[in-house]
């Protein structure tokens, strides 16, 4: 292979920044090619044992000058020294001005410092010319520790409290009456955008307003039923929640009110609790008392910042949960399609087409089939038109409305009600009554109810915060996550008190909300006045609703729970998660609600620990041409360097679960590579040096350090010598009394060894 000349500059910029640290360059040139005046030192390196004959002669590591280090990675002089040569680098008087950041890539305590002062520079400059190699090895190996768990602890709690500590420290040194507005516009973003509304906006809201509304009506009434509750219930969760939210959320166009994943999650738990048939008033206590639970658990998972808890349950998982509670939910609807009297209350599909299959061998009257499949059939035909034509898109929003009032209207000049027709009846009008008292906290049940709570919170919030995003990010804007926890959770809480199960933000109705046009929460203000009004005065002409046109409408909103295209991603991109995702889906199917988000998380799960004990390990070569070293399976026409095999281990913990599968690796690519250079006659190309890129990695136990010094006594008796390029690594060394020891001397390198 050609030498380079000395002035290309061959540097592991791929590599972590603690590696260019160890490493600062690997230049294919012999000694007498690079003159001390090139400004360029020999670097120690991390080498255990003796170093190979010639070694530093024909490979020698070197250190980059300060005008390169400033092109390639963005600062002009080296890194701060750490320890007792801190001293040597800070100089008295009057210190210049300094710009401190993060490297790009560096663990967050491990800060940059650069100078602007030429004076500065050059004193940095001969400190580097006239340190030795025992002095520039000590530079890495007693660089500043990374934190311990306690501090590691101790910065997430400050970081969590941080927030509501740089607000509170604001806020002392403004006047009072300031502070409390500022206060007040924290907790409620409609002070804020409230004041630029306009009267062009409200004209926008209004009509979006109305239109989810006509959607909304129907909806709630048909996921109440859903719920096993009675109607009522579906339209109060469509008053105070929006409004609650108006006030407090952050997203412009999300519709809030019940949806169908939530009231099919809710009685599948609760009925194992109490029966909804044999005693309804008590299974309503539980279903508000878990609605509290679930709006205390958002707002704790608000103000303690703790969204990640919603990340257990993965994207995969969420795909195939509810494609298969889609599928449940429609399974369910069978009951009053088909006007069945004794339906089962478990939710598998097994029980569900059984009772439907028993039920054709009794008595049934095929006027509901045929009223309601007409009239889904007049939904999906506006669904259809709507989109085919953009400016009539209120005709699928308007068409359950439409659906409802043609459908009751037909029952009631018919009195088909009298020939077999089932319909609503009831629906006690006026608006929400208080129900503080019908809260079971004093329950047996309660740690069961609680339990729910916490899952159908998450549940929620996952959904909703989906829904959020993906409008947010159409319009352009950001959306406060913690924010929307917090306003979820008041809304539930308050909701609780009123008479509401769980709300959430419905993908149907937001999508409904966003294509009319609405600006700002407002229209969740137009929608719940409008259920008001119908609460108020409507609630005698709901009489005669047949149940099969609320069945309808929930059918008409299943498929786009079922996102086919979605799932076949998800198995092209990755078959880990494909497998999340169907067993999250079977498991609905075939067990029930909470087996399949066991099963979800479980196999979530699953595929992090085989992550983590089968972690990725690749060997590097340089791209020609280039100063980037990267894998040569993904990259064949890099180029690796001759007597050095450079591996990357990439993950962020060598435990006692994968020390040994990436000890057993390297040694395999190792015996390999000898195997073939021994059928070759090619011994210039032998292995001599075995470099660990171990950037990635941020903990270490004993197991690993054991299998590393077990690697390198294996090496040393093959004749090769073990690099580790990651200062972190050190810290779990010195612990263990297995410090390295610097002082032995090859040539112009200094190097470690292993106590």
């Amino acid at each position: 292979m050609e030498r380079e000349a000395c002035n290309t500059d061959t540097v592991l910029e791929d590599l972590a920044p603690s590696t260019q640290y160890a490493l600062w360059h690997i230049q294919l040139c012999t000694s007498s090619a690079c003159p001390p005046s090139s400004g360029r030192h020999i670097l120690h390196s991390t080498f255990s044992g003796d170093f190979p004959e010639n070694f530093t002669q024909q490979w020698p590591l070197q250190q980059l000058p300060a005008a390169t280090l400033k092109r390639l990675i963005g600062f002009s002089t080296p890194p701060r020294l750490p320890g007792p040569w801190r001293e040597s680098v800070e100089f008295s008087g009057e210190e210049s001005q300094k710009d401190t950041f993060i490297l790009h890539g560096s663990p967050k305590h491990f800060k940059q410092s650069t100078t602007t002062d030429a004076s500065s520079e050059e004193k940095i400059l001969d400190l580097e010319k006239n340190s030795s190699s025992v002095d520039r090895s000590q530079w890495v190996l007693n660089g500043p520790e990374p934190p311990g768990l306690w501090h590691e602890l101790m910065d997430t709690v400050r970081e969590t409290s941080s927030y509501f500590g740089n607000n509170y420290s604001s806020l002392k040194s403004q006047p009072m009456l300031k502070s409390v507005v500022s206060v007040q516009q924290e907790i409620f973003p409609i002070l804020v955008w409230g004041r630029s509304y306009s009267i062009s906006k409200f004209k926008h809201d209004l009509m979006a307003g109305l239109t989810i509304a006509s959607l909304c009506i129907p909806q709630s009434i048909g996921y109440a039923t859903l719920a096993k509750l009675d109607p009522q219930y579906g339209l109060y969760t469509s008053v105070v929640p929006p409004l609650i939210y108006a006030i407090m959320g952050t997203s412009r166009e999300i519709a809030i009110g019940p949806v169908a994943v939530v009231s099919l999650l809710l009685p599948s738990m609760l009925q194992k609790l109490q029966d909804p048939g044999a005693d309804p008033i008590a299974y309503t206590k539980l279903v508000l008392t878990a609605t509290f639970f679930t709006g205390i658990f958002q707002a704790a998972f608000g103000i303690f910042r703790l969204g990640f808890l919603v990340d257990f349950l993965s994207h995969a998982a969420i795909v195939g949960f509810v494609a298969g509670a889609a599928i449940i939910i429609g399974l369910q609807q069978l009951k009053g399609l088909l006007g069945i009297a004794h339906f089962p209350t478990s939710t598998d599909v097994i029980s569900v087409v059984e009772a439907v299959r028993s039920s054709f061998h009794h008595p049934w009257n095929p006027h509901n089939f045929m009223l309601g499949c007409s009239l889904l059939c007049f939904i999906i035909i506006s669904r259809f038109v709507g989109r085919k034509n953009k400016k009539l898109f209120w005709l699928p929003a308007i068409a359950p409305l439409l659906s409802v009032i043609l459908s009751t209207l037909i029952v009631y000049l018919t009195r088909a009600d009298k020939h077999g027709i089932k319909i609503v009846k009831h629906i006690k009008e006026g608006l929400n009554p208080s129900s503080v008292h019908l809260l079971q906290l004093n329950s047996p049940y309660v740690g069961d109810v609680a339990k729910v709570g916490l899952i159908v919170a998450i549940v929620a919030l996952t959904e909703a915060i989906a829904v959020g995003k993906s409008f947010s990010s159409i319009k352009g804007y950001h959306i406060d996550g913690n924010k929307e926890m917090m306003s979820m959770g008041f809304m539930n809480i308050v909701g609780s008190l009123t008479s509401c199960y769980v709300a959430t933000g419905s993908f149907s109705r937001t999508a409904v909300n966003f294509s009319a046009g609405c600006e700002t929460p407002v229209s969740n203000i137009v929608m719940a006045v409008t259920v008001i009004i119908s609460l108020q005065f409507l609630t005698r002409l709901l009489y005669f609703t047949p149940t099969a046109i609320l069945a309808s409408i929930i059918l008409s909103a299943l498929p786009g729970l079922i996102n086919i295209t979605e799932i076949y991603n998800i198995w092209k991109v990755d078959k880990l998660d494909f497998l999340a995702c169907i067993g999250a889906f079977f498991g609905v199917l075939f067990a029930s609600v909470e087996i399949g988000l066991l099963v979800a998380v479980a196999i979530s799960f699953t595929k992090i620990i085989l992550i983590s004990i089968r972690p990725g390990t690749e060997t590097l070569g340089q791209l020609p041409g280039t100063d980037m070293f990267c894998d040569i399976e993904q990259y064949p026409m890099a180029v690796t360097v001759p007597g050095i095999m450079i591996v990357r281990v990439k993950s962020a913990l060598l435990c006692f679960a994968n020390s040994n599968f990436v000890r057993e690796r390297i040694m395999r690519w190792i015996t390999a590579k000898k195997v073939e250079g021994l059928k070759g006659n090619n011994t210039k190309d032998a292995i001599q040096v075995v470099i660990l890129d171990m950037s990635d990695l941020i903990n270490i136990d004993t197991s690993g350090i054991a299998t590393l010094e077990d690697m390198q006594r294996s090496l040393l008796s093959e004749g090769i010598e073990l690099a580790i390029a990651n200062p972190r690594l050190f810290k779990g060394l010195r612990k263990t009394e297995r410090r390295e020891r610097i002082g032995r001397k090859k040539g112009n390198s200094s190097y470690l060894r292993f106590k």
